[in-house]
Parts: structure tokens; C-alpha cells; sequence
């Protein structure tokens, strides 16, 4: 089992990759709101530090929140489906940054609440 990360700084494409989840079978998926480093730091009290010019430079502003979507998976198979379907859904974003993908592998998994 493995759960699959995927940031996603172009939120446009949300409902795109989770309606394609379930055509390829993925059960459930978690989205979280969620903020890059840089973007957090030009919304504090430090703007007038210098090195946070730099950071502004990086940040669209336009997009300063991503969602952070999260899906555990049963097998390989399962994941590598799920990572074409988004890198299929994402190719012809012209900007850098559009996101990225990560999996880690699970030991276990246990449910909670009351079993029937």
C-alpha cells in the first residue's frame, strides 16, 4: 500500500483529477488547503527583511493557496495509473511550478469506529 501526495498549485485542474480517480478506481482521496513557504513568509509581519524579495520574485501571486490532495492506494499498479492520469491532465500547463507528486510506501493501515 502506498499513499499518494500531490500538491497542486494549479487548483483549476481539481475536479478534473478527481473525476478521473474514479474512472480508474481510486476509492477516496483527502484535500487539504494548504500554502507554500514562500508565500506564507510575504504574508507576515517580515516583509521588510531584504531576503524576502527574493521570495516574492518566486510567488505568483495570483495563486498564493494550493490544495494538497492526498489518496491512499493498494498497490503499484494502482499508484502508477493515478500519476499518469494527473501528469496526463496537467502536460500542457505552460508555467514551471504547476506542482508536484510524491508516494510513500505504508505499513499498515487501521480503521476507526465502531466495526459491524
Amino acid at each position: 500500500m502506498f499513499v499518494l501526495f500531490i500538491v497542486l498549485n494549479g487548483t483549476d485542474y481539481l475536479e478534473d483529477i478527481l473525476a478521473k480517480f474514479v474512472d480508474i478506481g481510486v476509492r477516496g482521496a483527502t484535500i487539504l488547503d494548504s500554502q507554500g513557504m514562500a508565500s506564507a513568509i510575504l504574508e507576515s509581519r517580515n516583509r521588510g527583511i531584504p531576503l524576502f524579495g527574493l521570495f516574492e520574485s518566486l510567488v505568483d501571486d495570483s495563486r498564493p493557496y494550493n490544495k494538497t490532495i492526498f489518496t491512499v492506494l493498494e498497490n503499484e499498479e494502482l499508484v502508477k495509473k493515478a500519476v499518469a492520469t494527473v501528469q496526463d491532465i496537467m502536460k500542457d500547463i505552460p508555467q514551471p511550478g504547476a506542482g508536484f507528486m510524491f508516494t510513500i510506501p505504508i505499513g499498515e493501515t487501521y480503521k476507526m469506529g465502531k466495526s459491524n
